[in-house]
């Protein structure tokens, strides 16, 4: 059972486009260990994601976790896995050391050059320089660590610049998004420069593929490797069940951002999960009517509930944000894969499919 530990709602930063809440609630020993006996009672093994807020506020609480999961697992002969998400500017060699030794994989928000402007600290000033820093130091502990981009509308034009910055400092893996919710407006000015820097990293990323060097990039990635799967879909979420979050009262939701709201509710830590009702609410995630008909209906992610409440406050509504993007990435990544295909075979698929 997987499940993603709301260590707190803390945050030492003010991100420009963050869409959770702040406060300084956060997760008691009791409810974490609750946490770490449930994930131990289903299935083959055990699954955490430490997220917040920032959780490495709460280190203690992640090596607890961490202890009290390698009890769990020489008892049950179920192995636990970790991975946690984090601007990353309190991490340390201690708590690497830590993280290395169970296998840890850390996803470092970093928005590369915009850093500056888009994740501060509460005091207003930038963390670039820190969390380049920060960087540097992960790597060496954990090389397969991954950049997570978030490139709101202000930061647009430094998309490409930003990649290939990311991509100097020693990522390897780079996940990019662009910035939903409320907080942003993107205007259509704004997606034909989203065109444009995504067309110039579309031809950094094939040159580096093409030399010989690892490189993957997700929003082309993710793509090419949909399309040509036995089963031609999309990554969606399964609400309530491949990733289940907790909440610092050790209340179980569907998906992040669902959490607090008692309509998604489905059960607590100390009472375990209402599978009735986690079944129920698995069937209220669907295909968006207006996207039943397209022919890229396979390839987008028009299910993902999580961004259709940020845009639109419904998961089964897809907003012409997301229309407009996915119909960009898809369209670029499919001329990315003919080109390589054509020209570079082997590379294609050696890559892409792992033969």
């Amino acid at each position: 059972m997987n499940f993603t530990l709301h260590l707190t709602e803390r945050c030492n930063l003010d991100c420009v486009y963050c869409p959770n809440p702040k406060s300084e609630k956060r997760m008691s020993e009791d409810v974490l260990y609750a946490a770490c006996e449930l994930a131990f009672s289903r299935g083959k093994s055990a699954g955490f994601c430490f997220f917040g807020g920032e959780p490495l506020l709460e280190k203690d609480l992640i090596y607890k976790c961490i202890d009290r999961c390698t009890e769990l697992s020489a008892g049950t002969g179920k192995n636990a896995n970790y991975k946690m998400t984090t601007n990353g500017t309190l991490l340390d060699e201690r708590f690497l050391e830590r993280a290395r030794a169970v296998g840890m994989m850390i996803g470092l928000s970093f928005d590369g050059l915009l850093q500056d402007k888009s994740r501060c600290f509460k005091s207003g000033g930038g963390t670039l320089d820190v969390v380049s820093e920060k960087a540097t130091l992960l790597l060496s502990y954990i090389p397969n660590a991954y950049a997570m981009m978030t490139i709101a509308p202000f930061a647009v034009s430094s998309y490409f610049e930003s990649v290939r910055f990311l991509y100097s400092l020693g990522f390897r893996r780079i996940i990019s998004t662009i910035a939903y919710g409320s907080r942003v407006k993107w205007t259509d000015k704004d997606m034909e420069i989203l065109r444009g820097e995504l067309e110039k990293t579309a031809g950094f990323y094939c040159d580096i593929l093409v030399n010989g060097s690892r490189f993957y990039f997700s929003p082309f990635d993710s793509k090419i490797r949909d399309c040509i799967k036995e089963k031609n879909t999309a990554d969606h979420c399964h609400l309530g069940f491949r990733q289940m979050p907790i909440d610092t009262d050790g209340n179980i939701y569907p998906c992040t951002q669902f959490v607090g709201d008692k309509d998604w509710y489905i059960g607590n830590v100390f009472d375990g999960i209402d599978v009735k009702r986690q079944i129920e609410i698995s069937k209220r995630q669907s295909t968006p009517e207006e996207c039943r008909e397209c022919g890229l209906n396979g390839r987008c992610t028009n299910s993902c509930g999580c961004t259709n409440r940020l845009e639109t406050g419904a998961e089964n509504r897809v907003s012409p944000l997301t229309c407009t993007y996915e119909r960009m990435l898809i369209e670029i990544s499919d001329r990315i894969a003919g080109e390589l295909y054509e020209e570079h075979r082997e590379l294609f698929t050696k890559h892409f499919i792992g033969k």
